[in-house]
């Protein structure tokens, strides 16, 4: 076949054909409207040509199988014309989803038996593509992914995932992989049922073809007259079980804020009930009606857009050419440093690991020691490549090792002389090319680059606990950074595969400064008499992580309170003291109540496993008056938190601390756990309207506060009818 541009098609001398997928220019295959118009092609010379006995998909790219549909091209064409009404819009969305259920109806219907050879990931539209083969065979590595992430960005999967993976194991055990979206190893997926052989890696096309050879079978089990659903169908003994216990967990778990994970159990449910024609058909009309919704879109370009572009260097400074840290020292041993340390040697960078005594070093080089161990006991790394990552750790007290370092970070404590003194300690022998970077979460880097006799070199680089888990890195620019340094910055962050973005200076720069007001927010709440326990139970309501009480604790109240006392150093008369200030002195000073890392703060934590309680002195610090709240006041009070955190990142705009949507809404979700629902503070803002969002703000300010008032910013785009995204769209338009 020559008409391929995405699949490469051979026959061999028994009569298989092999098609391989393989996406020209690209490293990952993805579906593509041209992919579609492959697989069809394909299905229909398998089905028409007697000469073909079966087909074999595989890859034939070494990344993976295919990591499923191409969300940029599926956004690009999402926008209909405006011309459309609501069911021409919605009528059209059904008809692009079905229409990827047709063509993967059709190769399942071609007559001949039909194996996928999964020899990489396979993920959302990749994996369904094989769900409607007839045989999967997948290589035996447990780097291969196998799963339908689709909820994680707000969708379902809209090619058969939710009506093929139930009645291949059933319901009880397909949904928590769908609304989940956790992917399975080979291991695992056979274990479930979703494959039927795990083989040696390499060897995927030849066991397929023996299948193909001596067993294959051309009809899919639902399509026989004698299937029965795994588990039974909703209606049947025992099968609603799985529905009733799954819709309280459902809510229990998203608080009603995902559409998609309500989509898919309804999807599950009425599509099991009936034939695999009319489920897809209702798979389809789901897909489309979600996919339509905000929250759906915000997440998918938020979650999925906006953080592939920024992993891949969006806000890197164009003209710089490409930088490559390869020795990286590290300044602080502790609990920052060493993750730092950890996830730079895992990406292959020789790090040295300073600290004032050699122990403390050693003690920082032990964290990585400890995180290496678990993966060789997990399986996941050998231990020689363990033995070679902890090897490039070197601990020591002596600056000197730093002499031929592109880089180094420090991650000592929040004190101004402290980053002085070491900040002088290694550009005494750094290479005059090296950049500073900084990792410290709230002091302005323009302050701390007083200390540098090479400000233009200097720069914020500012990690989340724990580096080894935090995807997000938050790039910080002071008033002399050079775009040199930006640049070798977002090389190193992609190099240890976070995700950065770039702000400007301010104090707390962007994401400790909208944090900050979640917790503050709660610390409000407490201070006007409203119940702790309503407080973090409202903020889990929100979406958000954690309760803001909780995660004050987690974050430790002495730093805040530390933080605040050289805030209120450095401003002077200009700070402005709140009603929280009160309660967190007395909890730090008073009381010694630093948070979780001793063990009290707002709550109890117990020395053995028991689950941590409220402190029972806080009714001595506040006077609780409201310990009941009705349904109007909840969503006043989610309204608070979430509205709180937006109109701070709005700000952070209007002083120019950001100027990037995509840096403000994913630094949000990555950096502090915003939550993802709304696809970020930006994307609320937009959602929600620029006229209402400051009329709500307005309405707020004067019954809470000045903190709620939007910046001028807010209400010149509302009278404009602009939004964040529009203006972004339109700058990114002009500027092409």
């Amino acid at each position: 076949m020559t008409d391929l541009t995405t699949f490469k098609f051979s026959v061999d001398s028994d009569g298989i054909a092999l098609a391989a997928f393989d996406v020209p220019g690209r490293s990952m295959n993805t579906l593509t409207a041209a992919a579609l118009k492959d697989i069809t092609a394909i299905a229909e010379r398998v089905k028409t040509d007697p000469a073909i006995k079966g087909l074999v998909l595989t890859s034939g790219k070494p990344s993976g199988f295919c990591a499923g549909a191409d969300i940029g091209e599926m956004e690009g064409n999402s926008g209909p014309a405006a011309e459309l009404t609501e069911d021409e819009k919605l009528k059209r969305q059904f008809e692009g989803a079905f229409g990827f259920n047709r063509v993967l109806r059709g190769l399942e219907t071609c007559g001949k038996p039909v194996a996928a050879a999964i020899n990489g990931l396979a993920l959302g539209g990749g994996l369904e593509v094989t769900l409607a083969c007839h045989y999967r065979v997948v290589g035996d590595n447990p780097k291969i992914q196998l799963g339908l992430p689709e909820a994680k960005i707000g969708l379902l999967p809209g090619a058969g995932g939710t009506q093929r993976l139930p009645r291949l194991i059933g319901a009880a055990a397909a949904l928590p992989l769908i609304l989940e979206g956790k992917p399975s190893t080979p291991q695992e997926a056979a274990k479930l049922g979703f494959v039927h052989a795990v083989v040696p890696a390499g060897t995927e096309v030849g066991a397929a073809k023996e299948w193909i050879r001596t067993k294959g079978d051309a009809v899919q089990p639902w399509d026989k007259k004698d299937f029965r659903m795994p588990g039974g169908t909703p209606h049947a003994p025992g099968g609603g079980t799985v529905f009733v216990m799954g819709n309280a967990a459902l809510r229990k778990t998203t608080y009603g804020n995902y559409p998609a994970q309500l989509s898919i159990m309804k999807c599950v449910y009425e599509g099991i009930q009936v034939p695999i024609d009319a489920a897809l058909r209702i798979e389809s009309r789901y897909f489309a009606a979600l996919s339509a919704s905000p929250t759906a879109k915000n997440m998918m370009r938020s979650m999925f857009l906006s953080m592939q572009e920024l992993g891949k260097g969006a806000r890197r400074p164009k003209d710089e050419a490409p930088t490559d840290a390869k020795k990286v020292g590290i300044i602080g041993a502790g609990m920052m440093g060493a993750g730092i340390a950890y996830v730079q040697a895992i990406a292959g960078i020789e790090t040295i690991l300073i600290d004032q005594t050699i122990e403390a070093a050693e003690k920082g080089k032990s964290y990585a020691a400890g995180l290496l161990a678990k993966q060789v006991e997990r399986g996941k790394m050998a231990k020689e490549k363990a033995d070679a990552v902890l090897a490039l750790i070197t601990p020591a007290t002596d600056y000197a090792l730093l002499k031929g370092a592109d880089l180094v970070v420090e991650a000592v404590f929040e004190n101004r002389d402290i980053k002085a003194t070491v900040t002088k300690a290694a550009e005494a022998v750094l290479p005059e090319t090296a950049i500073f970077g900084s990792n410290t979460s709230t002091l302005p880097i323009t302050g701390l680059a007083e200390a540098s006799v090479r400000p233009e070199s200097f720069i914020g680089i500012h990690f989340f606990s724990p580096v080894d888990k935090m995807g997000l890195v938050e790039i910080i620019l002071g008033k002399k950074t050079n775009p040199h340094a930006v640049a070798v910055a977002v090389d190193y962050v992609k190099k240890i595969r976070k995700t950065p973005i770039v702000v400007n200076d301010s104090r707390g720069f962007y994401t400790s400064r909208c944090f900050g007001t979640y917790v503050g927010e709660g610390q409000e709440m407490f201070a006007e008499g409203i119940a702790p326990a309503i407080i973090d139970n409202v903020g889990r309501m929100t979406g958000m992580p954690r309760g803001p009480l909780e995660l004050a604790d987690d974050v430790a109240l002495d730093l805040g309170y530390k933080v605040r006392e050289q805030t209120k150093k450095d401003l002077g008369a200009a700070y402005v003291p709140n009603a929280t200030d009160a309660i967190v002195e007395a909890l730090v000073v008073k009381e010694g109540r630093f948070g979780r890392k001793n063990g009290k703060g707002f709550y109890d934590y117990p020395a053995g496993k028991g689950p941590k309680t409220l402190w029972p002195g806080l009714a001595d610090l506040v006077k609780v008056t409201t310990t009941e709240a009705e349904p109007a006041a909840v969503e006043e009070l989610k309204k608070r938190f979430l509205y709180r955190q937006a109109v701070e990142a709005a700000r952070c705009y209007a002083e120019n601390v950001v100027t990037d949507p995509r840096d403000a809404d994913v630094g949000a979700i990555l950096g502090w756990g915003f939550a993802p629902w709304t696809g970020g503070p930006i994307s609320l803002i937009d959602t929600v309207g620029l006229k209402k969002f400051v009329e709500e703000c307005d309405r707020m300010a004067q019954a809470y506060g000045a903190r709620f008032a939007p910046p001028q910013l807010l209400r010149d785009m509302a009278a404009k009818g602009e939004t964040f995204y529009g203006n972004y769209k339109a700058a990114q338009k002009a500027a092409a």
